[in-house]
């Protein structure tokens, strides 16, 4: 017969839970999620490098990459998988997981032993406890736990998100900074020519001093323009070296020579509100974070009264008596503070998370639309440059080197339209980085990108006729 008849079942309940408690932590299962969800914003897959055979594959892949110039998205991917920070915070997985099997586990019973000896007399006393209140609330811990769990699969995925945009932005300011270096040099080249052949004419008495001197201005601007593009080309690259997490030998990795063309028509913002609260992850955390506090209201109310509530098995043995078993109730009274004041303060924490998600949701759409419109500005400024000043500074140049050549044109006039065609083209390469730094911004306010529109049959053979222009040389 059970000596101890009423703590049969709470033990054989505690016992199946621990037992449902002992599934070891998986990182990489936690991981997945965020990952997962990261990977429309990011536009890569993240991976967890958590064994050295997991590092070493992830280390020839990076290498792998860095044999070809890296466009944008490969930029991306080879940022998600090297840079160092952003794998320390990938490894929070394992530590959510971990925090999550824990609460799943019922906290070890305790044993006492306490041994007493006199005047030829030795009395033995013994005890086991088990906390039984904690054994009551499980189940609202362990729901508790899941949502920390989620809270922090969560920050793992914004992590990726956000990790992926600075890339994004670096990768478009690299190489615009490389595209106006080179363009740069050109205007310089074209500079000094100019400037030799106005010294030759002024030797030969055809140009004036002024004349002289205004072209050793130029020659001289040009000159400082490219060590400025140069230092601007530098200080870029940097930046985007440490978003991919490269030193050393790999810090020479290669980059296009030019930002993408334009597309031929922007995407469409009929939906972008309805993205925003959908995709983006910090309306998400939000919810979440609402959710997991009023499971936290639920514990409070629950446990308002038992604070703490401990039973246990307890023998006795004395010499020369017969050995006498029992068991301890340990209960806390609410004589003074009845659990009101933690109530309280639970209700106005979920309230508070209440206001947090609106705000949210309100900053969202906010952020959407402001990006929305700077895109579309964007968009419409660089394709103004693409559609009608670089063709009509084609023109001119066109035209003025044929009065040029059929001597109706001064030198200095050609050497004038040279330097108005240097600036022109200058404002366009910084539109069109313009154009993909808004719609980098974009993604980032939508959770992921726009749908591209479908070009009709005259978008794409303009797109395709001027996929290749160069910017036109001084």
């Amino acid at each position: 017969m059970n000596a101890f008849p009423l703590l049969h079942r709470p033990l054989a309940a505690a016992a199946a839970l621990l037992l449902a408690g002992c599934a070891g932590v998986a990182p990489h299962d936690t991981f997945k999620t965020s990952a997962d969800l990261a990977r429309t914003g990011a536009g890569a897959e993240a991976r967890l490098a958590y064994t050295d055979d997991e590092r070493r594959a992830l280390a020839a892949e990076v290498e792998a990459m860095l044999k070809t110039p890296l466009d944008i998205d490969a930029a991306v991917r080879l940022a998600l998988l090297n840079h160092p920070g952003l794998q320390a915070t990938y490894h929070e997985a394992g530590i959510a997981q971990a925090d999550l099997v824990q609460a799943t586990r019922l906290r070890n019973p305790s044993f006492g032993f306490a041994r007493m000896a006199g005047d030829g007399e030795r009395e033995i006393e013994r005890g086991v406890g088990v906390d039984l209140a904690g054994l009551l609330t499980m189940p609202l811990r362990q729901r508790m736990a899941a949502r920390r769990h989620e809270e922090a699969t969560l920050r793992i995925a914004a992590a990726i998100e956000r990790h992926a945009h600075d890339t994004r932005r670096a990768w478009i300011e690299a190489v615009a900074a490389r595209q106006a270096l080179d363009y740069a040099r050109q205007v310089a080249a074209a500079a000094d020519a100019s400037s030799a052949l106005t010294t030759r004419m002024r030797q030969a008495g055809n140009a004036s001093a002024l004349d002289l001197a205004r072209e050793q201005a130029f020659h001289a601007e040009a000159g400082a323009a490219v060590l400025r593009a140069g230092r601007e080309l530098d200080s870029a690259r940097e930046r985007l070296t440490r978003q991919l997490g490269l030193w050393g030998a790999q810090a020479g990795y290669a980059l296009p020579e030019r930002l993408p063309d334009l597309p031929a028509q922007p995407s469409e913002g009929a939906d972008i509100e309805r993205l925003a609260l959908e995709r983006r992850l910090d309306v998400r955390t939000a919810r979440a974070a609402a959710a997991g506090t009023a499971s936290d209201l639920g514990l409070t109310r629950t446990t308002r009264l038992v604070n703490v509530f401990d039973l246990g098995y307890a023998s006795k043995s004395e010499t020369g008596k017969a050995r006498s078993e029992g068991y301890d109730v340990a209960l806390e009274l609410p004589l003074f503070d009845w659990g009101g004041a933690r109530v309280a303060r639970a209700e106005s924490l979920y309230l508070q998370a209440l206001g947090h998600v609106a705000q949210t949701a309100v900053d969202a759409r906010s952020q959407a639309r402001a990006a929305y419109l700077g895109y579309r500005a964007s968009y419409d400024v660089a394709r103004h440059y693409r559609e009608h000043v670089l063709p009509l500074r084609k023109k001119i140049a066109d035209e003025t080197l044929l009065r040029y050549n059929g001597m109706l044109a001064s030198p200095f006039e050609l050497l004038l339209d040279a330097r108005e065609q240097a600036a022109a083209v200058h404002a366009a390469i910084q539109a069109q980085r313009d154009f993909w730094l808004a719609d980098t911004e974009l993604r980032a306010a939508l959770g992921g990108p726009l749908p591209a529109p479908a070009a009709s049959e005259h978008d794409q053979h303009h797109h395709h006729s001027t996929h290749d222009q160069k910017e036109p040389t001084p």
